[in-house]
Order: C-alpha cells, then structure tokens, then sequence
C-alpha cells in the first residue's frame, strides 16, 4: 500500500511555536518548549507515522538577527532546512502582527522555492480580526503559498487541518522511519535537550542562553540503572552560582525534574550526575562547545 511522505521544515522567527505545534501533532513531547526565544538551538528530526503517511519535520531554531557566533549557527542551520525539503511550514505570531523579522523569514522561504503552507499561530491570544490580517500580509509577502491557516499550537486548535493539508501536498513515497521513531536523535541529545529545558525553566535572565548541557557519559549500571553524567557549561561564575542555588538547591531541582521525565522517556531508574562548570564566552568559540551542542552535524 502506498503512503503520503516527505520532510517538512518549519520555518519562523524565535517563539512563534513551532516545538508547541510539533508536539500538539505528535500528542507528545518531542521537543523542548519554553517561553523564552531561542530555546530551540539544532535542527532536530521529528517523525509523525500514521496509517496512510510518515510527515518528517524538521524544526529548526528561529530566524533572527545573531548577536554571536551561536547565533550564527542557529540560524544558518535554520536556512540550510529549508533547502530540500517538499514543503516549508511557515509560523507567524498573531499577537505580534508581521514584523521586520518575519519579513526577513519570508524573504528566506522565497529563496528556497519550496511550496508553503502558513499557519498564523496564537489566535487565542490575538483574536480573528489581528489573525486574519497578519495571514493576509504573509500571503501577499510570500510566493509558492498553497494555502493559510489560523491555529493556536498551544490549545490544538487548526492543529488536524494543518497535518491534512500537509499530507495532500506530499508526494507518494517510501516510509523513511520504523513506525515507533519518532526523533532521529540520539539518547545523549534527547538527554542535554531536558536538561537545557528545565534550565530555561526554572532560571531567569541571561542565564538559559548562556547554558550549553554536553552528555559526557551514558552506561547502564549492574543494578540496571541508567547513569547518565552531565557537565553544564556557563560563562561567568555568577551564572554558575545561580545554577547550583543555595546549598545546591537549584541543581538538585533541575536535575529532580530533568531526570523524572527520562525515566518516563527511557522506562528505567535513571541516576542523573550533574556538574557545573564555567567556560568564558563559550558562544563565540566555534570549535569548542558549538561541536560538543551537536551543532557541528547541521553545518556544513
């Protein structure tokens, strides 16, 4: 029997939504979310299989203006996704209108020539009225549009007309992925991923964008426990003390939560080791922490 599949790559500024509407499709958590833009840092594979299609998204970081090498590097892996791919995704913000920067993200889009579906997200918070204005714009802005939707990622709403209009536009083709995958990344990505997340949670200020997390270790334990050990790189040692809390508070809190959601990923006690260390500027050094982060595989 044959199947509708293809590659998807979303494409949109910082905290449009584009994690929020990857897990609404997926019913479940496959990557990281946060209020805070820029949390999204790798292109990351996210694989949706039903009965009669494989969707592959790509979710890729925002597009904004890089204010440092790691900057750089988000945003050319972002523009590098939306090369090859059979259809780009492309996320507005209802309640911001259409910016400066979504401009820039549709001048991108066009570049690649690739047929786009826009989703003006956050109608919740909007209202129709802003919504519909923002798609109109979008639709006048960008060229090869296929169709416009109004959705909020957030409360599921549009989300089911968004996928049935992805899959009309995709090719016949082979399933790419076993049905039970639903991310090409590894454990050790998945695990600096929750990490980071929590981070970005439950800390404040320049701290999260200052936070790179590299797995350094993952063994399974005689006793069948999972040691999973995690060195925190931050750039300044106030950030650091921030991180580990008074008394160790705030780490023993990361790493509680961090390690209750891969026990639920991996459905095994998990043993979290988690160590705090400063590295000076890590985000302008390109060889260093930005091949560590996992970035290096989405640079060519």
């Amino acid at each position: 029997m044959s199947i509708k599949s293809g590659f998807v790559a979303l494409a949109g500024k910082p905290n449009v939504g584009k994690s929020t509407f990857i897990n609404a499709v997926m019913g479940r958590k496959v990557v990281i979310v946060s209020d805070k833009p820029q949390t999204t840092r790798n292109r990351i594979n996210c694989i949706y299989t039903d009965k009669d299609s494989q969707i592959i998204f790509v979710d890729t970081p925002g597009i904004h203006k890089p204010l440092h090498r790691l900057g750089e590097y988000m945003v050319k892996a972002a523009v590098q996704a939306l090369k090859g791919v059979d259809l780009v995704l492309f996320m507005l913000d209802a309640a911001d209108g259409f910016t400066k920067t979504d401009e820039h993200v549709a001048e991108i889009v066009n570049d690649s020539g690739t047929k786009t579906i826009i989703a003006v997200n956050k109608i919740d918070v909007a209202g129709e009225e802003k919504a519909k204005a923002v798609g109109e714009l979008a639709k006048s802005m960008v060229e090869n549009v296929v169709s416009v939707h109004y959705i909020s990622a957030l409360k599921g709403e549009g989300v089911f007309e968004v996928l049935e209009k992805i899959k009309e536009e995709l090719p016949e083709g082979p399933q790419y992925y076993p049905e039970d995958m639903v991310t090409d990344r590894p454990l050790s990505f998945i695990a600096a991923e929750i990490i980071r997340e929590k981070i970005f949670h439950l800390t404040r200020q320049e701290v999260p964008h200052s936070t790179a997390v590299v797995i350094e270790e993952i063994k399974d334990r005689p006793n069948g426990v999972l040691y999973i050990r995690a060195n925190i790189y931050v750039e300044r040692d106030s950030q650091k003390g921030i991180l580990i809390g008074k008394n160790g508070s705030m780490i023993k809190k990361i790493g509680t939560l961090a390690r209750e959601e891969l026990e639920f990923l991996v459905g095994r006690k998990v043993y979290l080791d988690l160590n705090v260390k400063v590295k000076e500027k890590w985000r302008e050094k390109d060889f260093i922490i930005l091949q560590e982060i996992g970035l290096k595989d989405d640079i060519k």
